[in-house]
């Protein structure tokens, strides 16, 4: 079978958006170019299609920065670092950086049971699984290439802790490829089910880590944020 799909009654509609006020926007480092955030669990990246969630990282960097936009998104239920461009010409180089892969990204995650082996990858297409839409599948016919490598950190009772490489940008990559090995990450709230969805009360997932080249000063330069769950 090449596609894996969910049903449609999985899929949780996003009601009463509250996103966390304190503290209102983490800077983790700023010039006249870009700006590294450290972007909460809950908020939304850009505002969303319903009126009430206008309240998203774009507008709290605009309201502290200035002309601050958006180049690349992490799902509401990420958390972690971010860039953001601070003219017209930072945010075009940047586009091209992350268009041409130059940036390099990684994740934690704490994800369900114990992983057999110490690393890994997983190499599998993606297409969205439309009737459960924002859900991705596995399709291996009209699918869009995403590769992740992993590399298990440490063990619990129940858990695994992992770092995520992705070498591709698909919508919930990492969710669907860690699903894909059996081992779903704990409080996804889209493909997690039973003791791993209700072992944490968020997804545990966190961009750790973003390396990118200054788009005014070519310099290389790597952003970190400390994962809040490891």
């Amino acid at each position: 079978m090449s596609e894996t799909a969910h049903p449609p009654s999985l899929t949780p509609p996003l009601v009463n958006y509250l996103p966390p006020q304190e503290p209102y926007l983490s800077v983790l480092y700023a010039d006249d170019h870009i700006a590294l955030v450290d972007k909460p669990t809950g908020l939304l990246s850009v505002p969303g299609k319903d009126p009430d969630h206008w309240d998203c990282l774009e507008y709290r960097a605009q309201q502290q920065l200035g002309d601050a936009r958006i180049v690349h998104r992490l799902d509401m239920d990420t958390s972690g670092i971010m860039v953001l461009a601070m003219n017209a010409d930072s945010h075009r180089n940047l586009g091209r950086q992350f268009e041409k892969r130059k940036t390099q990204k990684s994740y934690v995650a704490r994800v369900w049971g114990h992983l057999a082996e110490e690393a890994g990858n997983v190499d599998l297409p993606l297409i969205c699984d439309w009737p459960n839409r924002p859900k991705q599948m596995v399709c291996f016919e009209r699918g869009k290439p995403a590769k992740t490598d992993w590399q298990l950190l440490s063990r619990d009772a129940t858990s695994s802790l992992v770092r995520l490489i992705p070498h591709t940008g698909r919508s919930h990559q990492l969710r669907v490829h860690m699903l894909s090995l059996g081992h779903v990450i704990l409080g996804d709230r889209f493909y997690a089910q039973g003791e791993a969805l209700a072992s944490a009360d968020r997804l545990m997932l966190h961009a750790e880590r973003l390396g990118l080249i200054h788009p005014a000063r070519g310099e290389w330069m790597d952003f970190e944020s400390p994962c809040p769950f490891a």
